[in-house]
């Protein structure tokens, strides 16, 4: 038995309690949130109830082998017991897997910002490729997206473009976007360099998960909000109405503008609700760097402003220096095709968390009593 498994046991009980009480039936955040906590810990104990019977079943077939029995009963015996070890090795790699602590925020639906960084004009067409990758990626996985803000250029790229993800049919977003805030850099030749000469350009992206009202409370007054006519590329102004929002958080100074819509009151929504995830980020950052916390031993939660991948048009490549895995096929990968490197990277930061709760449990056991 598992040393940890009397007190998710115990866990699992209390939680089984609190559900049936009235109390938590009538507060629907508690009562998300302990469902959710139920599920993860379901799975857990029957995982561990799971191993306990094939170990049962092993057992069993070992004694046999020591009884007068047939030798062809015995020779059955053993193959099977060969079976049930590999079996066995399977499931307790994902009961392992299932006791890393989960990030709290995978469920959510996210926020994604992308500018252009370093390159003129190929950057701001490079943020526009990225965008349109995401977009399929969603579309192959089920999620919604829905646009929030644009910064576009007049050759056709993305300043900035801000957006939504939401769950949709498809898998937990932020669980799997995580991975993709950081530095995202392009080598090709740009159509209007006549002489063929390879460009690198850069594009950041931040995927924020999304806030919700309960999550941080953001006073009126703490807001000075602006309304101005929206503006398209080169700045010339599309319409004739103050539809544009730009809100400025007062306490921390952050800006957040939203044009897209016609409407006035559709802006101001879509804009607090970038506000109030840029919040929630900034609050988590803090809180992670007064508990020590290392961020960085993490795929997908270090610094913005680190290179996590190329795309390499001449040698059609795309490699993610994280992990140091490289893909060949990039214009299927800008189509979206990115399934398997989110594969990749999930696998990779989990099994350094899981290293990471191994090496806790050592060292809490070799501590002296």
């Amino acid at each position: 038995m598992h040393p940890l498994l009397p007190s998710l046991q115990e866990e699992f009980n209390q939680i089984e309690m609190e559900l049936s009480h009235p109390s938590v039936q009538s507060d629907q955040k508690s009562l998300t949130r302990l469902a959710r906590r139920r599920a993860e810990l379901s799975e857990i104990l029957e995982k561990s109830q799971d191993i306990e019977r094939l170990e049962h079943a092993m057992r069993e077939n070992a004694e046999l082998l020591n009884t007068d029995q047939e030798d062809e009963l015995k020779l059955l015996a053993l193959e099977e017991n060969t079976v049930l070890s590999r079996e066995k090795d399977e499931l307790e790699k994902a009961f392992e897997r299932l006791l890393v602590p989960k990030d709290p925020r995978d469920a959510r639906d996210v926020i994604v910002e992308i500018r252009a960084g370093a390159g003129g004009d190929e950057s701001a067409l490079f943020a526009g490729d990225l965008f349109r990758m995401y977009v399929r990626a969603a579309e192959k996985a089920g999620w919604k997206t829905t646009l929030l803000h644009t910064n576009e250029t007049w050759i056709g790229g993305f300043k900035e473009i801000v957006f939504e993800i939401t769950k949709g049919s498809g898998p937990d977003v932020f669980r799997l976007m995580k991975y993709e805030s950081g530095v995202h850099r392009v080598q090709r030749i740009p159509e209007t360099e006549k002489s063929g000469r390879i460009h690198t350009s850069t594009g950041t992206v931040a995927v924020l998960p999304q806030a919700e009202e309960v999550d941080l409370l953001i006073q009126p007054n703490d807001l000075r909000i602006d309304t101005y006519c929206s503006s398209g590329p080169g700045g010339q102004s599309v319409n004739t109405t103050k539809s544009a929002i730009r809100i400025t958080h007062l306490p921390t100074g952050l800006v957040v503008t939203c044009q897209d819509e016609k409407s006035q009151h559709k802006n101001k929504d879509k804009a607090l609700k970038v506000l109030r995830s840029r919040l929630l980020e900034a609050e988590e950052e803090r809180l992670a760097k007064e508990r020590g916390d290392a961020r960085r031993s993490q795929i997908g939660t270090g610094d913005r402003s680190e290179k996590i991948r190329t795309y390499n048009v001449p040698q059609d490549r795309v490699t993610d220096h994280r992990i140091k895995v490289s893909w060949s096929g990039i214009e299927r990968i800008l189509a979206g095709e990115i399934a398997d490197i989110f594969t990749r990277l999930e696998a990779e930061d989990m099994e350094r968390r899981l290293n990471k709760e191994t090496q806790k449990e050592n060292d809490s056991s070799n501590e002296p009593s």
